[in-house]
């Protein structure tokens, strides 16, 4: 039997606090844009039970690697869609 053992990244928000999540996928379009899917991680002192699938566009800035909210609703629309399909077999997505 595979072990499981989840990519667990650390994010530091623009307060300076560090966040943890899951890395569930990442894609690359066609234009070279990149984006990741991820789930916050549960812990004792952060019981975030909503299971909430978060998208960002990933970009490189000065060296550095940074997360950002997509902005644009029909970009984020697309690239949700894919995440979705991909990730189907792992979660029930609800219709909105």
């Amino acid at each position: 039997m595979d072990e499981y053992n989840p990519d667990i990244i650390t994010v530091v928000d623009d307060d300076g606090v560090e966040h943890e999540f899951e890395e569930l996928d990442r894609i690359e379009t066609d234009d070279g844009k990149r984006y990741i899917a991820m789930i916050p991680t549960f812990s004792e002192d952060m019981l975030d039970e909503s299971g909430e699938l978060i998208i960002l566009r990933v970009i490189e800035e000065n060296g550095e690697t940074i997360l950002e909210p997509i902005e644009n609703e029909e970009e984020f629309n697309e690239i949700g869609e894919i995440f979705e399909e991909r990730l189907a077999d792992l979660f029930d997505f609800e219709e909105e």
